[in-house]
């Protein structure tokens, strides 16, 4: 019998290998966002949505999101935030981030179509979309952190 410590090793091998080879030894790659818990270390192929224009859009439309990539929402200064899933076609787990880069909130299984405002809290600046079930398969909870050269460094608790 797999316990869940030896499942989710082999799924963080899993995600480093899709990466580019000698990618984990590179620090802050702008398509690879690093997530760190007590439990270890998840990589993640991202885009970074750092415009009003590029965040409005999101994920809408599309029918597919690999495995290990995501979208990170970038906000200029942290305040509320509110996401729905209207055109969007994949299920998605929302993970709401401070200033610092801290997980303080997640939502899982945000349903494709659904107009009801999700909202992340009043002092966000980040916001990482996943496909939905990653968060719970994977542990994450708050107080994980993100390290990414789209994060203020100046602010990160985590830097590049």
């Amino acid at each position: 019998m797999t316990s869940a410590a030896d499942l989710r090793a082999a799924l963080l091998a899993a995600a480093c290998a899709l990466a580019t080879p000698g990618l984990a030894e590179e620090a802050c790659d702008p398509a690879v966002l690093d997530l760190r818990d007590a439990d270890g270390l998840l990589q993640f192929r991202v885009e970074v949505m750092d415009d009003a224009g590029e965040r409005a859009r999101g994920l809408m439309f599309r029918e597919t999101l690999p495995k290990f990539a995501g979208m990170l929402f970038v906000y200029e200064t942290p305040q509320p935030v509110a996401f729905w899933m209207k055109n969007t076609l994949i299920p998605l787990d929302m993970l709401f981030f401070d200033g610092a880069g801290r997980l303080v909130r997640i939502k899982q299984d945000a349903r494709p179509h659904d107009e009801t405002p999700v909202v992340g809290g009043d002092a966000i600046r980040y916001v990482l979309e996943l496909n939905a079930g990653l968060a719970a398969e994977f542990g994450i909870e708050p107080g994980a952190e993100l390290r990414s050269p789209a994060l203020d460094q100046s602010a990160a608790a985590w830097r590049c």
